[in-house]
């Protein structure tokens, strides 16, 4: 059988199709990259937000459009678990749903839709009541941890370890359909990262959907320390053509203990890196989202990180328009943004989730001033992050090359060509400074191995991109990946990528 698979959403449905396709694999499926020529179609949906709901619909309708006689379209994860009856009523065409809980009885569950008609023969199967077939909800036996993902063929990897979330936050409906903090056990995170490092992963990224709270489920408070130590001592180094970085994502504020602050400090593996999604800068409206509201215990939090470790750099996320967020308030988030002086922000306006206790709150904030104060803190903290930014020029960064392609089409492209002073090929890379697909890039002339280390001097800075200059005398290649292309003159096929 062959079968097509589209992840949307976050990091963590990343994951989760990788440990689809695993199991998928392990039973002799195999993945095409053509919907036309798969047997079954999966969409690994999203379900966060409204707008994450509409994209899910989006991609389920188009493939049901097409859907050929004898092909089953399956709409699995967040939104199939949250709200599957709106799948069934607006697409379709769907034939089952596999909630985010089940993912890992993918096996069985396409064996089940493919039999034949007679409800007896699906026995693993829940018919509904609109004629479709379902896995939904909580296991009848808990799930042992899947083995660890096939090796990858990049530089970088996401290492997942938790699911679920126990905060309270007001505005966030994750816990309705992820359920409350799950730990992985650590030895099995340990064997997967040492499976992807071993495959080619020179960058590992632990996500969860809160980092900093793993463990507190298994009576271990204060437990991420220890699990990045046994990790950072599971797996080689750089000088092994092994790990040159492990980066967190998704800490909780108030959670980045002085053990975690000493761990990242003590290895330089450890990127000098770290979200925190603080949503608010207010206390008033940080209270109102349920959410730690001591701005002061957060400021000596970033304080004491740049203490530790002086190159440090942040990104963190935050809400605008939330209910009865008033002018004041917002000021005291712009006054915040302006104190705290973050690397990378993400900015969002309120979404009224369904469930959850914002959602008919009072005195919510119209659509146009949550346009208006969006643009108002984006504009803001631009400049923070062009300042952040030029402040690179003049160093000597690690690079992790992600792929080759053209200036061509990228917002700010023509700034990036005058400062590069060439129109032909680049490099397209990350240093410490940027986690994939949420922050920049930085840019170098010629042709790098794709997945490998360089060295390069940050020549200039855009607000999110900086450009540099790779010297060939000091790039470090593994010495089993060494290409022509490391030397001067040398080609390699272009990656897909969003500059291409």
């Amino acid at each position: 059988m062959r079968y097509y698979l589209l992840t949307l959403g976050c990091p963590k449905n990343t994951v989760d199709s990788e440990g689809m396709a695993m199991l998928l694999g392990n039973a002799g499926h195999r993945g095409t990259s053509s919907p036309a020529d798969a047997d079954v179609l999966i969409v690994n949906t999203c379900g966060f937000l409204a707008a994450s709901e509409e994209e899910s619909l989006a991609a389920l309708r188009e493939l049901a459009a097409h859907k050929r006689r004898g092909q089953k379209l399956i709409a699995a994860g967040c939104m199939a678990q949250r709200v599957g009856e709106r799948i069934a009523a607006e697409a379709p065409g769907v034939d089952g749903l596999l909630g985010t809980l089940r993912w890992m009885e993918i096996v069985p569950f396409i064996e089940g839709l493919r039999q034949k008609p007679d409800r007896g023969e699906r026995s693993g199967l829940q018919p509904l009541s609109f004629g479709r077939y379902a896995l939904l909800g909580e296991p009848a036996q808990p799930h042992t941890d899947p083995t660890p993902r096939p090796p990858v063929v990049t530089g970088s990897a996401y290492l997942k370890i938790s699911d679920g979330c126990s905060a309270p936050c007001a505005f966030c409906s994750i816990p309705i359909f992820k359920g409350p903090l799950r730990s992985r056990p650590p030895e099995a995170i340990v064997a997967e990262a040492q499976a992807l490092v071993a495959g080619g992963a020179r960058e590992l990224i632990l996500i969860a959907q809160d980092t900093t709270d793993y463990g507190h489920d298994l009576g271990q408070p204060d437990a991420l320390p220890d699990l990045m130590q046994a990790i950072l001592r599971g797996v080689p180094g750089p000088e092994e053509g092994g790990l040159s970085w492990l980066r967190l994502m998704y800490a909780y504020p108030g959670h980045v203990s002085q053990r975690l602050i000493e761990v990242m400090a003590s290895d330089p593996r450890v990127c000098h890196y770290l979200d925190i999604p603080l949503q608010h800068g207010h206390p008033a409206v940080l209270r109102r989202m349920s959410r730690p509201s001591n701005v002061d215990r957060q400021l000596e939090t970033f304080a004491g990180l740049r203490a530790a470790m002086p190159d440090m750099a942040f990104r963190s996320a935050f809400i605008v328009g939330f209910p009865g967020e008033t002018e004041a308030e917002f000021q005291g988030l712009l006054d915040f943004v302006e104190a705290i002086q973050l690397d990378k922000v993400g900015v969002f306006t309120f979404s009224a989730e369904p469930g959850t206790p914002a959602y008919d709150l009072p005195d919510q904030t119209a659509a146009e001033v949550k346009a208006e104060r969006y643009d108002r803190l984006m504009s803001a903290q631009q400049r923070i992050s062009l300042a952040r930014n030029h402040a690179q020029v003049g160093r000597t960064l690690d690079v992790l090359v992600e792929s080759v392609g053209k200036l061509a089409g990228r917002s700010g492209s023509q700034g990036l060509t005058d400062r590069i002073g060439r129109r032909g090929p680049v490099s397209l890379g990350r240093s410490y400074r940027d986690a994939p697909e949420v922050d920049g890039l930085v840019v170098l002339p010629g042709e790098l191995p794709v997945g490998q280390m360089a060295q390069a001097k940050i020549t200039a800075a855009l607000a999110y991109d900086l450009v540099g200059e790779c010297d060939y005398s000091i790039t470090r290649y593994s010495p089993s990946t060494i290409s022509p292309c490391s030397l001067p003159g040398g080609s390699l096929p272009s990656s897909a990528s969003r500059w291409s």
